[in-house]
């Protein structure tokens, strides 16, 4: 019995437990599984269908299931909507420093330039659209929720004085979560600012088509987003100055399900026209043509 006892104990082996997965049979009829690549599939976020990523490109994000407009990014957007070769970047290195020492926020703003890839939530230039030259300035959404601080607005006032200058016509493509709150005033400030701004090309004659897509809300939708001579928005694009929570809480009302999207501002007077991405850049090169930009104001 006390022979048992101190006997030496006997060495066993450990087999990982990653490993012991990789070794286990599928059961029968049951096929191994595979790892599917990241990035492969993608899932509409309105209908929830898994669709192959790069088919879903070629159909310009558009789900092809329920036709829902997914998110762009910037560059995205210029590829699309521009003629191949022809954009030409205006103030390519202004980025957002920290003005009022907010805390946190020049680590934000990092994060934030290698997230997206971009060094603020706006990116502006000419170009043109089927011929027309233009000039442009196509907000991103990935970018700190393409809120407007200093430097979008006043990206997006350059480039308004430079349609000014070279009496060209300009669009905006707006997305935006609303004003940098980091910035406090100095953020607020943009909204008159680039008003302002519309003001001046305006009264010269100057023709600005507001381009709103999914969302667009607070200081941006308050200003710049809603001066177009012709506002178009994409498809179920949901816009307006505050959310609809905010609303009803502050109403005591339950507001309609389809309350702020495209369809419903179109009906109740605050749009021009609903666009399908697909025909977006048609629809653009025609307004151009009718405008004769070709030939200034």
């Amino acid at each position: 019995m006390f022979k048992d006892l101190f006997q030496k104990k006997r060495k066993y082996a450990t087999v990982p437990s990653q490993r012991l997965e990789q070794l286990k049979e599928p059961a029968e009829g049951e096929r191994p599984k595979r790892e599917i690549p990241e990035g492969l599939m993608s899932k509409c976020p309105k209908c929830g269908s898994i669709q192959y990523s790069k088919e879903l490109e070629k159909n310009l994000k558009v789900c092809s299931e329920c036709g829902h407009h997914l998110r762009l990014n910037a560059p995205e957007r210029i590829a699309m909507t521009l003629d191949t070769g022809s954009f030409i970047e205006f103030d390519a290195d202004m980025r957002s420093v920290d003005p009022l020492g907010f805390p946190g926020y020049s680590t934000k703003l990092e994060q934030q330039q290698l997230k997206s890839g971009q060094l603020d939530a706006v990116i502006t230039g000419q170009g043109s659209i089927g011929g027309n030259s233009v000039i442009v300035a196509v907000m991103n959404f990935e970018f700190f929720t393409g809120s407007m601080g200093s430097v979008v607005g006043e990206k997006i006032t350059r480039a308004i004085e430079e349609a000014t200058e070279r009496k060209l016509p300009l669009i905006i493509f707006s997305t935006s979560g609303g004003a940098r709150m980091q910035e406090s005033i100095l953020s607020l400030m943009q909204m008159a600012k680039t008003s302002a701004a519309l003001a001046r090309f305006g009264e010269l004659g100057g023709l600005y088509i507001s381009v709103i897509t999914d969302p667009t809300t607070g200081g941006v939708s308050a200003s710049f987003a809603t001066l177009g001579d012709i506002n178009i928005a994409e498809p179920g694009a949901v816009f307006g100055f505050a959310g609809r929570i905010v609303i009803e809480q502050t109403i005591r009302q339950k507001l309609p399900d389809d309350f702020q999207t495209a369809e419903f501002n179109l009906q109740h007077g605050q749009l021009d026209l609903v666009v399908h991405r697909k025909e977006m850049r048609s629809t653009l090169s025609k307004i151009l043509e009718l405008h004769d930009v070709k030939g200034g104001f």
